[in-house]
């Protein structure tokens, strides 16, 4: 059986709280919620806009899931977190461009969308990924 490994790496934010950036644990990458956060500074990035936040977002997601030894195209799963129903156009406008970019298998991940409370008020948008490295 396999063990559980942390993810970590310097090219995402690192975790505010007491959990992992991401965990492995086998074939299986399950990618901690991400927010518009730089990785270098650690500052909220883009208030007001939903777009350039869920690009952000997308690659902090995109870079622990590198970290982890897959790459964004093993990503099967994608959580997407935003804070106004009226954000959901220009949300997905965003995000279409960013997973088709860089999905080339052309096999887009699942994904679920729920319009919630987020932790801090400059968030528009926070995102969670599970991925699936095939041997």
């Amino acid at each position: 059986m396999s063990q559980k490994t942390r993810v970590v790496t310097d090219a995402a934010p690192a975790p505010a709280h007491t959990f992992s950036q991401g965990v492995r644990r086998g074939p299986l990458v399950q990618v901690s919620g991400q927010g518009p956060v730089d990785p270098v500074t650690g500052e909220y990035l883009h208030p007001g806009d939903v777009a350039a936040q869920t690009t952000r977002v997308l690659e902090n997601v995109k870079a622990i899931v590198e970290a982890s030894g897959a790459t964004f195209d093993d990503v099967v799963m994608l959580r997407v977190y935003l804070a106004s129903r009226d954000d959901f156009g220009t949300m997905n406008d965003a995000y279409g461009a960013f997973v088709t970019a860089n999905t080339p298998s052309g096999v887009l991940p699942s994904r679920t969308t729920v319009i919630t409370g987020l932790p801090r008020e400059e968030m528009l948008v926070e995102i969670d990924a599970l991925a699936f490295i095939a041997d």
